[in-house]
């Protein structure tokens, strides 16, 4: 994908190029440049999360995300560059009606810039980042009159057939598989909520029912974007795992009750109507090299390893699974985990309370122990497992460099990040 990006950076660059001859030099001619960078720089970030199922499937959600967010303060910082030069090379005359649209397409990316910014990020409700985020599509779309009426890089036949083909794949991509396959999936399937159980303080299961839910491409270990059309607010999207291995005619996720969105399902009705848009995630038995497998989780992170822990075909006695919590009430799912490790012999090793040190991914019990001597007591041979990992972004990334200081080949490593 990166070498993508770079090719498609040296086309404008060459189409760039060839205008030098017709248009202005100069700042005027960098300007461009820059306004041509960046224009395709967003589109491949729209390309990036379009969620193109191969495209999931190769790369996984979390390493698009990455790349689409580099990508994003990229295009951004390329367009300021614009900015800057054009004003230097012309000065604040007049606007025409291509630079009014430029003006609202800029001042949509700077809302969804500064949005993304991490620490204004977490101070955000999921629902709301979301919707925000939408504007990157105005931004996109208002750009193009303004490349049309005042680019003169579009003038050439070539650059033209470049240009319409990169947004007609960017747009293409967002409403066949942003829009058409979630709404294809939703009315074939037609799932709805069956009921709504408790699993413990704060946290509910929801249990799903639709037809020929065996044609749905869905493994343990995958997410879904929930859309629960209860009426109240219903097209917000929520992302849940299925924390039981999909069957032919029932789903079920689990979820933390933490706001207003989570409340909401917690209190669903039998018979509300679900949209979903997924599934979603390379965390799955596809990764499973055979052999023993030690999964650790952290406080909801248990959902998708319970799921695989239902589905992975390992031996009786081979499966570890580390569930840390701060509080025992937080231990979720014990009759199937009990059920799990008296039939399937999987070993539960509980780590329970308070935090060794600060940004420690231990309890107190170990504080004398550093991270890869824990995880060694904790899953002895461990260098010889699959290790599947999920939790909080900088408690999974502790585990991840425990795992690797204890000799887990990076192929053995499975973690999905779900932190937007």
């Amino acid at each position: 994908m990166r070498k993508t990006a770079a090719l498609t950076l040296l086309i404008v660059t060459a189409l760039w190029t060839v205008g030098l001859d017709d248009a202005p030099t100069g700042p005027a001619a960098w300007g461009r440049l820059a306004a041509l960078w960046s224009a395709d720089l967003l589109l491949i970030q729209v390309v990036l999360m379009a969620r193109i199922p191969w495209v999931e499937r190769a790369y996984g959600q979390d390493t698009l995300a990455r790349w689409h967010r580099w990508t994003g303060f990229a295009s951004f910082l390329l367009l300021v560059a614009h900015v800057v030069l054009a004003v230097t090379a012309y000065g604040m005359r007049a606007p025409d009606p291509g630079m009014l649209w430029a003006y609202v397409a800029f001042a949509a990316l700077i809302l969804v810039v500064v949005t993304s910014v991490r620490r204004v990020r977490r101070r955000m409700r999921y629902e709301s980042w979301h919707l925000l985020h939408l504007y990157a599509y105005l931004g996109v779309g208002l750009a193009l009159p303004h490349m049309l009426l005042l680019g003169s890089d579009f003038r050439s036949p070539v650059a033209r057939a470049y240009w319409w083909s990169l947004y007609a794949i960017a747009a293409g991509s967002v409403v066949v598989f942003r829009l058409g396959l979630p709404v294809w999936r939703t009315l074939r399937h037609r799932l709805t909520v069956d009921h709504v159980d408790p699993e413990g303080p704060g946290l509910v299961s929801v249990y799903l029912r639709g037809r020929r839910l065996d044609r749905l491409p869905v493994r343990a270990g995958q997410f879904f974007v929930w859309r629960f059309l209860d009426g109240r607010g219903g097209l917000r999207g929520h992302p849940f795992s299925l924390s039981g291995p999909p069957r032919s005619d029932s789903l079920r996720i689990t979820v933390k009750v933490v706001g207003d969105g989570t409340s909401r399902v917690a209190a669903l009705r039998p018979g509300t109507r679900v949209l979903i848009e997924g599934p979603y995630g390379r965390m799955t038995a596809a990764a499973y090299a055979g052999g023993p497998v030690t999964m650790l989780a952290c406080g909801t992170g248990v959902t998708p390893l319970l799921a695989l822990l239902w589905d992975l075909p390992y031996a009786h006695g081979r499966a570890t699974l580390v569930y840390r919590t701060r509080h025992p009430h937080e231990v979720a799912f014990g009759k199937e985990l009990e059920w799990l490790a008296e039939h399937r012999g999987v070993r539960l090793v509980p780590l329970v309370g308070p935090r060794a040190e600060p940004g420690s991914w231990l309890p107190a019990e170990y504080a004398d122990y550093d991270d890869a001597q824990a995880l060694r007591a904790l899953a002895p041979d461990l260098a010889g497992h699959d290790v599947y990992v999920c939790g909080p972004d900088a408690w999974a990334a502790s585990v991840f460099r425990a795992a690797r200081a204890v000799g887990v080949p990076p192929a053995r490593l499975h973690r999905e990040r779900f932190g937007w």
